[in-house]
């Protein structure tokens, strides 16, 4: 699988997406797939790859410290047009936001193996996952039933490299730790 840089959200945003999810269930549709099991948490990913090496996760510690780290509004029920149906909700893009995502990949620019382009400038497109891998049927169900959706402001408390196999987070930084100088 892969190692994904993903931002976590305060518990009140973390809480609206759970209900997100809920009502999905309730729907009949699946908000999570299989693999993530348990331990996912709502967030928006900045960066996927096969393996994001401890080095690398080290200059990225102190590459995000220096960084004011924006907060999301998640805004936009959405899908992406793959044969692998899923419901999201797209963050707004602002200038500060892509500042975060172009500071990363200039990290990550190879130090990583295998890199995503799904996430790469150019092609990212911030969302927060709210159900994957379901069929059309469920799709056009799903949609029925969170639309309309309310924005979500998220404010980011950690950002941290995802073991997407085990679902283990390597917590790179906290909100106390963002905007500090090293």
């Amino acid at each position: 699988m892969a190692d994904a840089l993903e931002m976590f959200f305060d518990d009140r945003a973390d809480e609206a997406v759970r209900a997100l999810w809920r009502r999905l269930e309730e729907s009949g549709v699946s908000s999570l797939p299989t693999r993530t099991h348990r331990r996912h948490r709502p967030h928006v990913s900045l960066a996927v790859a096969g393996t994001i090496p401890s080095r690398t996760r080290a200059a990225l510690r102190g590459d995000l410290a220096l960084l004011s780290i924006p907060a999301l509004w998640l805004y936009t029920l959405g899908t992406f047009p793959t044969e692998q149906n899923g419901l999201f909700l797209g963050a707004v893009v602002d200038t500060e936001l892509i500042a975060v995502h172009s500071a990363v990949h200039d990290t990550l620019a190879s130090k990583v193996k295998h890199p995503s382009a799904y996430y790469l400038p150019g092609a990212w497109v911030p969302h927060c996952s709210l159900a994957q891998d379901i069929p059309a049927e469920q799709l056009v169900t799903g949609f029925a039933a969170l639309h309309p959706v309310e924005p979500i402001r998220a404010e980011v408390v950690e950002i941290g490299v995802t073991d997407t196999r085990t679902g283990e987070v390597d917590v790179l930084l906290s909100r106390q730790d963002f905007g500090k100088k090293c």
